[in-house]
């Protein structure tokens, strides 16, 4: 009877965090929507050099970070999906996650430099926290690149 228990505890459990937890990703997916819509007329380019029309311009470095991490219910889906092979997919949305969130704060700095290109964008990743056992996977990921506005039009 107590092992009943414990396992309905352990489902509920389960069902809850996948609830929250998707719901939480929902929200930010469309907050990053949004936000890639209202900046999307910052351009980011991973090209080292701007173009020779640029030179003279004013820029700053900028960057976007955010650490990122995997709900219990992902934590536990992976593990199973690891035992088998393939595709991690939960973890693979969380990264995109990140990486979409790292460049949009790149981006807001930049506008507030009133820049409207990025050159030399570069993107790390970091794991935080990788002990084995019942620690949560969380990640950084960094976005940095060279804002520069865009030359007078002659």
């Amino acid at each position: 009877m107590e092992a009943l228990i414990q396992l309905t505890f352990f489902v509920l459990l389960l069902l809850t965090t996948l609830g929250i937890g998707s719901a939480l990703e929902r929200r930010h997916y469309r907050s990053i929507r949004e936000r890639e819509a209202r900046l999307g007329h910052i351009l980011v380019f991973a090209e080292r050099q701007p173009p020779p029309h640029f030179a003279g311009q004013p820029f700053h470095l900028v960057s976007g970070s955010v650490v990122i991490s995997s709900d219990y219910f992902k934590t536990i889906a992976a593990g199973l999906k690891a035992l088998v092979g393939g595709r991690l997919t939960s973890y693979e949305t969380l990264l995109d996650r990140g990486r979409r969130e790292a460049i949009l704060r790149m981006k807001e700095q930049a506008a507030q430099h009133g820049a409207q290109v990025i050159f030399n964008v570069r993107l790390e990743t970091s794991t935080l926290n990788q002990n084995r056992g019942n620690s949560i996977i969380c990640a950084e990921l960094l976005a940095y690149g060279t804002a520069l506005k865009a030359p007078p039009i002659e």
